[in-house]
């Protein structure tokens, strides 16, 4: 059986008045200005001219956001206080035309295929269900794709259906007049985050870092020569309008948090980052702005490797490979990161960059100390080993652990090999060479490992459980 389709060409009669619809080209909103979050939230003030009599009238915004929080919204104007509002949501479309005419009367324009000659009869629309059923003179008929020209005419637009979404608000007013009003409203759609290009110079030890401002708009509708404002930070927040929360960035980034104040302004506990000129965001548009540019700040490759437990692994890993540097002011990118991802590439033999890993990183105050774990290293591995485990006491054990790290490339490098899962009472009882104790739970090693050579640490952990 063939599908079902509606077929029609929307068209309107002549003799009818239509509600002007402005071009896609024009924009209904004033002057704009978004403060967008990070957590798919944002603040939209838009500031319009609007001809409003004396006593109650019906005012019209189109333009809003499609997902406009209702609940949010605030007129402000001289003179001017809301009675009543309604958020129209349902777009003018051939599909929502067709479903708000059902128990209407339509035209059908038929085109003969073979002569072009047009034939008009009246119908009345009975159902859209998965296909438009037409009650036309004493016969039921059915619109499906029958390869034949058909178009429908309707009489009229309804009035729930809008060319853009639309915001209703009945207002009393004191007195009449042309002033300037100012909508305000909280809308999820807009979101924004930061990516960073980091360019690696290992043999240097310097980064040049470039940082973007990327910002996103599904909220339905664009924002035109608006004052952008960027909010850098978690705003708390609840409602009815779902909350999209992007996953956190991997542990570990963040090796030591910062003490610096930023030269930026600031709201409340958060750091704003304004765009530096108007700029228009479009709907469905990734949009991207830079933020920072920093040249030859000081930078480290190391590694990391990290055994879970007191146990032995089956065969060697690879240790983590890290890109160390700092926020700070003096020896580092002298700013406040705003959360997002940093994207590290070096150059290779003949100085071209090439992509060698990414890492995520969440707001991070400037002076911070940050890791960024950009991948697993091909030459240096580690493989623990329990050479033996014991029962010294009834609640006492005693396990002997052998750590083999080798290096298979041409410079010597220094892993930072750390044991977790120390717990409970665990201390070490002899180790091949000093360990810190970073926490009651773990403990580090600083191992240097030679070229095309290995190293061997080994150490005795009594525990109680």
């Amino acid at each position: 059986m063939r599908p079902i389709l509606c077929l029609f060409i929307l068209a309107a009669a002549p003799a009818l008045a239509q509600p002007v619809i402005p071009p896609p080209s024009q924009s209904a909103q004033g002057d704009v200005a978004v403060t967008i979050y990070n957590n798919d939230i944002a603040l939209v003030q838009d500031r319009r001219e609007v001809d409003i009599p004396a006593g109650r009238s019906r005012q019209e915004f189109p333009d809003v956001s499609a997902q406009i929080r209702a609940e949010t919204v605030t007129l402000t104007g001289a003179g001017v206080g809301i009675v009543e509002q309604n958020f129209d949501y349902d777009l003018l479309s051939p599909q929502a035309l067709m479903q708000e005419a059902v128990g209407e009367t339509i035209t059908l324009v038929r085109t003969n295929p073979a002569t072009g000659q047009e034939q008009r009869e009246r119908a009345r629309v009975l159902a859209v269900n998965g296909g438009v059923v037409l009650q036309v003179g004493d016969r039921i008929e059915v619109l499906r794709d029958d390869g034949l020209p058909v178009r429908v005419i309707f009489d009229r637009v309804p009035e729930n259906l809008r060319a853009r979404p639309t915001l209703s608000v009945t207002v009393q007013s004191e007195q009449g007049g042309r002033r300037p009003v100012t909508l305000t409203y909280l809308t999820p759609g807009l979101g924004w985050q930061a990516d960073y290009v980091a360019l690696f110079d290992e043999a240097a030890g310097r980064m040049d870092v470039q940082g973007w401002i990327t910002l996103t708009n599904n909220s339905g509708t664009p924002y035109v020569n608006a004052d952008v404002l960027l909010v850098a930070g978690a705003v708390g927040g609840q409602g009815g309008q779902r909350v999209v929360r992007r996953p956190p960035p991997p542990p570990g980034s963040l090796r030591d948090p910062g003490t610096e104040t930023a030269a930026r302004e600031r709201l409340g506990d958060f750091y704003l980052y304004p765009l530096p000129e108007r700029t228009t965001v479009a709907h469905r548009q990734i949009k991207q702005v830079s933020f920072l540019d920093v040249r030859a700040a000081p930078a480290a490759r190391a590694y990391e490797f990290r055994n879970a437990w007191l146990g032995t692994m089956d065969e060697a890993r690879s240790a983590s490979s890290v890109l160390r540097f700092s926020s700070s002011r003096e020896q580092g990118l002298g700013d406040a990161l705003p959360a997002g991802t940093v994207r590290v590439y070096q150059r290779d033999a003949r100085g071209n960059p090439q992509f060698v890993g990414e890492a995520g990183i969440g707001h991070t105050p400037m002076g911070s100390e940050l890791g960024l774990v950009t991948g697993l290293a091909f030459d240096v591995k580690v493989q623990p080993i329990v050479e033996r485990r014991e029962r010294v006491t009834a609640q006492r054990w005693r396990t002997s652990m052998r750590y083999r790290l080798t290096n298979a490339g041409p410079a010597p490098v220094t892993v930072i090999l750390t044991q977790d899962g120390l717990w409970g009472d665990t201390r070490i009882a002899q180790e091949s060479q000093p360990s810190e104790r970073i926490s009651a739970d773990s403990a580090t090693w600083r191992v240097t490992v030679p070229a095309n050579g290995e190293a061997i640490v080994t150490a005795t952990f009594d525990s109680r459980y």
